[in-house]
Protein backbone atom coordinates (compact mmCIF):
# COMPACT_ATOMS: atom_id res chain seq x y z
CA UNK A 1 0.00 0.00 0.00
CA UNK A 2 1.81 3.45 -1.02
CA UNK A 3 2.72 5.42 2.22
CA UNK A 4 1.03 8.72 1.44
CA UNK A 5 -2.09 6.60 1.66
CA UNK A 6 -1.14 5.19 5.01
CA UNK A 7 -0.90 8.34 5.93
CA UNK A 8 -3.63 9.93 4.66
CA UNK A 9 -5.67 7.72 6.22
CA UNK A 10 -4.83 7.46 9.66
CA UNK A 11 -4.86 11.35 9.92
CA UNK A 12 -8.54 11.41 8.43
CA UNK A 13 -9.80 7.92 10.67
CA UNK A 14 -8.40 9.18 13.92
CA UNK A 15 -8.90 12.77 14.04
CA UNK A 16 -5.99 13.75 14.12
CA UNK A 17 -5.57 18.18 14.70
CA UNK A 18 -2.80 18.27 12.56
CA UNK A 19 -1.01 15.66 9.99
CA UNK A 20 0.38 12.06 10.36
CA UNK A 21 4.84 12.36 9.50
CA UNK A 22 6.92 9.97 8.62
CA UNK A 23 10.25 9.17 9.32
CA UNK A 24 12.47 7.91 6.57
CA UNK A 25 16.06 7.55 5.97
CA UNK A 26 18.39 9.16 2.84
CA UNK A 27 21.65 9.36 1.43
CA UNK A 28 21.17 12.64 0.02
CA UNK A 29 18.99 15.72 1.51
CA UNK A 30 16.20 16.88 -0.59
CA UNK A 31 15.84 20.67 -1.90
CA UNK A 32 13.17 21.74 -0.16
CA UNK A 33 14.39 19.96 2.90
CA UNK A 34 15.89 22.08 6.05
CA UNK A 35 17.94 20.66 9.26
CA UNK A 36 15.58 20.34 11.83
CA UNK A 37 17.16 22.53 13.85
CA UNK A 38 16.00 25.35 12.06
CA UNK A 39 12.57 24.40 13.19
CA UNK A 40 13.26 24.04 16.77
CA UNK A 41 16.91 22.65 18.68
CA UNK A 42 14.47 20.34 20.49
CA UNK A 43 13.75 17.52 18.13
CA UNK A 44 10.72 16.36 19.80
CA UNK A 45 9.11 19.92 19.45
CA UNK A 46 10.34 20.22 15.90
CA UNK A 47 8.29 17.13 15.19
CA UNK A 48 5.06 18.89 17.00
CA UNK A 49 5.70 22.10 14.76
CA UNK A 50 5.32 19.85 11.64
CA UNK A 51 2.90 18.05 12.26
CA UNK A 52 0.60 21.03 13.20
CA UNK A 53 1.65 23.38 11.13
CA UNK A 54 0.69 22.46 7.26
CA UNK A 55 3.41 24.63 6.05
CA UNK A 56 6.23 23.82 7.56
CA UNK A 57 9.38 21.78 5.40
CA UNK A 58 10.48 18.41 5.35
CA UNK A 59 13.41 18.36 8.36
CA UNK A 60 16.51 16.38 8.41
CA UNK A 61 19.50 14.84 10.51
CA UNK A 62 22.41 13.09 10.42
CA UNK A 63 25.46 12.85 11.86
CA UNK A 64 27.04 15.97 9.52
CA UNK A 65 23.63 17.75 10.42
CA UNK A 66 23.11 18.09 13.98
CA UNK A 67 24.20 21.34 14.78
CA UNK A 68 21.79 23.28 17.06
CA UNK A 69 20.04 20.57 18.39
CA UNK A 70 19.87 19.34 21.57
CA UNK A 71 22.81 17.30 22.88
CA UNK A 72 20.21 14.66 24.49
CA UNK A 73 18.76 14.51 21.08
CA UNK A 74 22.02 13.93 19.63
CA UNK A 75 22.83 10.60 21.71
CA UNK A 76 18.98 9.32 21.53
CA UNK A 77 18.52 9.51 17.99
CA UNK A 78 22.15 8.07 17.60
CA UNK A 79 24.07 11.36 16.07
CA UNK A 80 26.32 11.62 18.80
CA UNK A 81 28.12 9.99 21.94
CA UNK A 82 25.68 10.36 25.09
CA UNK A 83 27.84 11.91 27.46
CA UNK A 84 29.06 9.71 30.42
CA UNK A 85 27.93 12.84 32.75
CA UNK A 86 24.20 12.76 31.80
CA UNK A 87 23.94 10.26 34.55
CA UNK A 88 24.14 12.87 37.12
CA UNK A 89 21.78 15.75 35.63
CA UNK A 90 19.32 12.90 34.96
CA UNK A 91 19.41 11.76 38.45
CA UNK A 92 20.29 13.72 41.28
CA UNK A 93 23.29 16.06 39.97
CA UNK A 94 26.94 16.56 40.61
CA UNK A 95 28.16 19.84 41.63
CA UNK A 96 30.80 19.81 39.39
CA UNK A 97 28.55 19.44 36.21
CA UNK A 98 26.05 21.65 34.52
CA UNK A 99 26.49 23.80 38.20
CA UNK A 100 24.74 20.79 40.03
CA UNK A 101 21.48 20.89 37.57
CA UNK A 102 19.24 17.40 38.16
CA UNK A 103 15.87 16.71 36.44
CA UNK A 104 15.44 13.85 39.12
CA UNK A 105 13.97 11.40 36.43
CA UNK A 106 15.65 9.05 38.18
CA UNK A 107 16.47 8.35 42.09
CA UNK A 108 20.78 7.97 41.65
CA UNK A 109 22.99 8.17 39.04
CA UNK A 110 23.35 4.09 39.45
CA UNK A 111 19.39 3.95 38.22
CA UNK A 112 19.94 6.42 35.40
CA UNK A 113 23.21 4.75 34.23
CA UNK A 114 20.57 1.70 33.85
CA UNK A 115 18.07 3.85 31.99
CA UNK A 116 20.32 4.89 29.33
CA UNK A 117 21.84 1.74 28.25
CA UNK A 118 18.30 -0.21 28.44
CA UNK A 119 17.70 0.31 24.54
CA UNK A 120 20.66 -0.80 23.59
CA UNK A 121 23.12 0.21 20.83
CA UNK A 122 21.30 2.96 19.11
CA UNK A 123 21.90 3.13 15.13
CA UNK A 124 21.99 5.54 12.41
CA UNK A 125 21.32 3.37 9.44
CA UNK A 126 21.74 6.19 6.49
CA UNK A 127 23.40 9.60 6.37
CA UNK A 128 20.61 11.16 6.89
CA UNK A 129 16.84 10.57 8.63
CA UNK A 130 13.95 12.57 7.67
CA UNK A 131 10.77 13.29 9.13
CA UNK A 132 8.10 14.59 6.84
CA UNK A 133 4.20 15.50 6.63
CA UNK A 134 2.51 12.39 4.81
CA UNK A 135 1.35 14.55 2.05
CA UNK A 136 4.97 15.87 1.85
CA UNK A 137 6.35 12.47 0.77
CA UNK A 138 7.79 11.24 -2.71
CA UNK A 139 7.23 7.84 -3.94
CA UNK A 140 11.08 6.12 -3.34
CA UNK A 141 11.17 7.15 0.16
CA UNK A 142 12.20 4.25 2.72
CA UNK A 143 9.46 5.03 5.27
CA UNK A 144 10.51 3.43 8.33
CA UNK A 145 7.70 4.82 10.98
CA UNK A 146 4.72 6.89 11.31
CA UNK A 147 4.56 9.58 14.28
CA UNK A 148 1.10 10.51 15.44
CA UNK A 149 -0.57 13.73 17.47
CA UNK A 150 -3.79 13.74 18.67
CA UNK A 151 -5.73 14.20 21.83
CA UNK A 152 -6.89 11.32 24.22
CA UNK A 153 -9.72 10.07 21.93
CA UNK A 154 -8.07 9.70 18.42
CA UNK A 155 -4.74 8.00 20.46
CA UNK A 156 -7.07 5.69 22.08
CA UNK A 157 -8.90 4.86 19.06
CA UNK A 158 -5.71 4.68 17.08
CA UNK A 159 -5.08 2.08 20.29
CA UNK A 160 -8.19 0.24 19.35
CA UNK A 161 -7.32 -0.23 16.01
CA UNK A 162 -3.98 -1.61 17.14
CA UNK A 163 -5.73 -4.14 19.13
CA UNK A 164 -8.19 -5.16 16.59
CA UNK A 165 -5.72 -5.82 13.84
CA UNK A 166 -2.91 -7.72 16.62
CA UNK A 167 -2.85 -10.22 18.96
CA UNK A 168 -0.45 -9.56 21.26
CA UNK A 169 -2.34 -7.53 23.74
CA UNK A 170 0.65 -7.25 26.32
CA UNK A 171 3.09 -6.62 23.70
CA UNK A 172 1.63 -4.24 20.60
CA UNK A 173 1.25 -0.65 22.32
CA UNK A 174 3.50 0.25 25.03
CA UNK A 175 4.78 3.42 26.76
CA UNK A 176 8.39 3.45 27.40
CA UNK A 177 10.77 5.55 29.00
CA UNK A 178 12.70 8.16 27.46
CA UNK A 179 12.83 11.41 26.40
CA UNK A 180 10.08 12.59 23.89
CA UNK A 181 12.50 12.36 21.15
CA UNK A 182 12.75 8.91 21.40
CA UNK A 183 8.90 8.47 22.22
CA UNK A 184 8.54 9.92 18.87
CA UNK A 185 11.47 9.00 16.73
CA UNK A 186 14.06 6.03 18.31
CA UNK A 187 11.87 3.36 19.18
CA UNK A 188 9.24 3.01 16.19
CA UNK A 189 11.74 3.73 13.58
CA UNK A 190 13.84 0.63 14.98
CA UNK A 191 17.16 2.59 15.67
CA UNK A 192 17.23 1.37 19.29
CA UNK A 193 18.66 -2.35 19.27
CA UNK A 194 16.41 -3.38 22.10
CA UNK A 195 13.24 -1.48 20.98
CA UNK A 196 10.38 -4.17 20.22
CA UNK A 197 9.44 -4.68 16.78
CA UNK A 198 5.53 -4.84 15.26
CA UNK A 199 5.10 -2.49 18.30
CA UNK A 200 4.11 1.10 18.68
CA UNK A 201 5.11 3.40 21.05
CA UNK A 202 2.76 6.13 23.53
CA UNK A 203 3.83 9.10 24.73
CA UNK A 204 5.57 11.18 25.46
CA UNK A 205 6.78 10.47 29.51
CA UNK A 206 9.17 12.69 29.77
CA UNK A 207 7.61 15.57 32.20
CA UNK A 208 10.18 18.21 30.55
CA UNK A 209 8.42 18.53 27.56
CA UNK A 210 5.34 19.75 29.43
CA UNK A 211 6.21 22.84 29.65
CA UNK A 212 5.55 23.04 25.58
CA UNK A 213 3.60 20.01 24.62
CA UNK A 214 -0.16 20.37 25.02
CA UNK A 215 -1.32 18.78 28.47
CA UNK A 216 -4.32 17.20 26.46
CA UNK A 217 -2.59 15.61 23.94
CA UNK A 218 -0.34 12.87 23.20
CA UNK A 219 1.85 11.18 20.50
CA UNK A 220 1.68 7.45 19.15
CA UNK A 221 4.99 6.40 17.26
CA UNK A 222 4.08 3.58 14.72
CA UNK A 223 6.78 1.12 12.39
CA UNK A 224 5.46 1.51 8.85
CA UNK A 225 4.64 -2.04 8.45
CA UNK A 226 2.64 -2.32 11.27
CA UNK A 227 0.84 1.11 10.33
CA UNK A 228 0.23 -0.42 7.27
CA UNK A 229 -2.07 -3.15 8.45
CA UNK A 230 -4.23 -1.01 10.79
CA UNK A 231 -5.10 0.73 6.86
CA UNK A 232 -5.97 -2.70 5.83
CA UNK A 233 -8.08 -3.47 8.77
CA UNK A 234 -9.98 0.21 8.93
CA UNK A 235 -12.84 -0.81 6.64
CA UNK A 236 -13.65 -3.69 9.29
CA UNK A 237 -13.35 -1.96 12.22
CA UNK A 238 -15.09 0.03 15.00
CA UNK A 239 -13.75 2.64 13.13
CA UNK A 240 -16.13 2.47 10.36
CA UNK A 241 -18.26 -0.06 11.74
CA UNK A 242 -19.59 1.88 14.54
CA UNK A 243 -17.80 5.54 14.05
CA UNK A 244 -20.77 6.88 15.88
CA UNK A 245 -18.87 5.06 18.99
CA UNK A 246 -15.57 5.85 18.42
CA UNK A 247 -16.48 9.65 18.07
CA UNK A 248 -19.52 10.20 19.64
CA UNK A 249 -21.81 13.07 18.41
CA UNK A 250 -23.36 13.30 22.42
CA UNK A 251 -21.45 12.97 25.14
CA UNK A 252 -23.05 11.39 28.43
CA UNK A 253 -22.91 13.63 31.47
CA UNK A 254 -21.76 11.55 34.70
CA UNK A 255 -25.47 10.79 35.84
CA UNK A 256 -26.64 9.76 32.35
CA UNK A 257 -26.95 6.16 31.54
CA UNK A 258 -25.34 4.86 28.03
CA UNK A 259 -28.07 3.35 25.95
CA UNK A 260 -26.94 -0.26 26.62
CA UNK A 261 -27.34 -0.17 30.27
CA UNK A 262 -30.90 1.46 30.12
Amino acid sequence: MDAKIVGERLTRISHLPGRALFVFGSENVRKESVQISKVDRCMARAVYKISMDGHAPPVYFGPDARTGICPGGQGWCGIATTSQMTKFFISTGRPDFMNGAAEYLKPDPAAAERFLAAPGKIAFPYKYLNIAGWDQLEDDQDVLSLIMIGNAESIRNLGGLIQYVFDEMFKSIVMPSGPSCASMITYAAGLSEKAPRDTAFIGPVDPTGNVWFPPDMMSMAIPFDMARKMVENIEDSFLTKRAEVAFPVKRLGIGEKAEHDQ
